[in-house]
């Protein structure tokens, strides 16, 4: 049994990875600025990681840590992150973060250390039309034109994990998600990613209806169910790597192509209307599945079909209640 700390842990990823960790046996410890919504972690810390002495009490209470899954940020879908009126809390306040863990994670011996990223790490430049080439960590994001200011905190993040590890030896892991979805996510409120937010209108949508999706339709992702996320998560962790690594899905579709999709799961028959006024992101984004083939054996490879029904039928329940 290990004693794990996992950062986030009332999150839509950290969640999934306490439940996940707590079914092997671990002692997990959660920490989040909001209370767990699913499942609670083995001890639960309700603080705001931001303040320095609050995050240093947790590895004053707790034995030395064996693993420490950083997780904890500020942020949200498109809808958010996209908003300028966010750019400082999220920049400063997710680098606080970020800067209060690691410096306790080093000031109290911990073994290992998981730093959470993102695609939005990669320039921009490479991803401006929608049949843009998959993303590769050989090429990394250096010189720097990051998506949104999320982007650049993501950065901050990476850097400042190698900085521990360069000078007092941290053993690091860093993983660059790309678009990670499922079920027991954020729907609504504005803080939905693409996945939720269109199953939701088309659940809330009548036969005839027309809904709205942002841009014009033609951009590109990849979409990662949290099953495979958590199973990369611990490949990963399990393996000496310690450069950053993409786990993401390489099927690619457009946007108007999955709400497509997820109207054919709901049988229905919807219109669209293209709202241009809507932050859409950057034009074509996938990810490069190489080096997790090469370095872990491994690569996620269940279809993008397979997650959406699921989504769809959860989020059915949810909505309906």
């Amino acid at each position: 049994m290990k004693n794990i700390l996992v950062t986030g842990s009332s999150g839509f990823i950290g969640g999934h990875l306490v439940r996940k960790l707590k079914a092997q046996g671990h002692y997990v410890v959660g920490v989040d600025i909001v209370l767990p919504k699913y499942d609670w972690a083995s001890k639960f810390y309700n603080i705001d990681l931001r303040n320095q002495k609050d995050c240093e009490s947790i590895f004053i209470e707790n034995e030395q840590f064996d693993e420490i899954f950083n997780l904890a940020c500020i942020m949200g879908g498109l809808g958010y992150i996209g908003l300028t009126e966010h750019s400082h809390d999220i920049m400063i306040g997710s680098t606080q973060i970020v800067a209060n863990v690691l410096d306790c994670a080093v000031k109290y011996n911990s073994k290992k250390y998981f730093q959470s990223s993102s695609a939005c790490v990669y320039n921009m430049n490479k991803q401006n039309e929608t049949n843009s080439a998959a993303l590769r960590e050989v090429e990394d994001f250096l010189p720097a034109q990051p998506d949104l200011m999320y982007g650049w905190q993501k950065i901050c993040g990476e850097l400042m994990a190698k900085s521990a590890q360069e000078q007092y030896g941290l053993d690091i892991r860093i993983a660059r998600f790309h678009n990670i979805f499922g079920i027991e996510g954020i729907w609504d409120g504005g803080k939905e990613k693409y996945p939720a937010a269109i199953t939701r209108k088309v659940i809330q949508a009548n036969d005839g209806d027309t809904i709205t999706v942002w841009g014009d339709g033609k951009a590109v992702r990849s979409f990662l169910y949290i099953d495979e996320c958590l199973e990369g998560i611990e490949r990963l962790m399990n393996s000496g790597i310690t450069e950053p690594i993409n786990i993401g899905s390489d099927e690619s579709i457009s946007v108007t192509d999955l709400a497509k999709m997820v109207i054919e799961i709901s049988g229905k028959e919807l219109c669209f209307h293209y709202d241009l006024s809507k932050p859409e992101g950057v034009r074509g984004r996938n990810s490069d599945n190489k080096m997790i083939q090469d370095k872990l054996g491994w690569k996620p490879n269940r279809p993008l079909r397979e997650g959406m029904e699921k989504l769809y039928f959860w989020l059915n329940n949810q909505i309906n209640k």
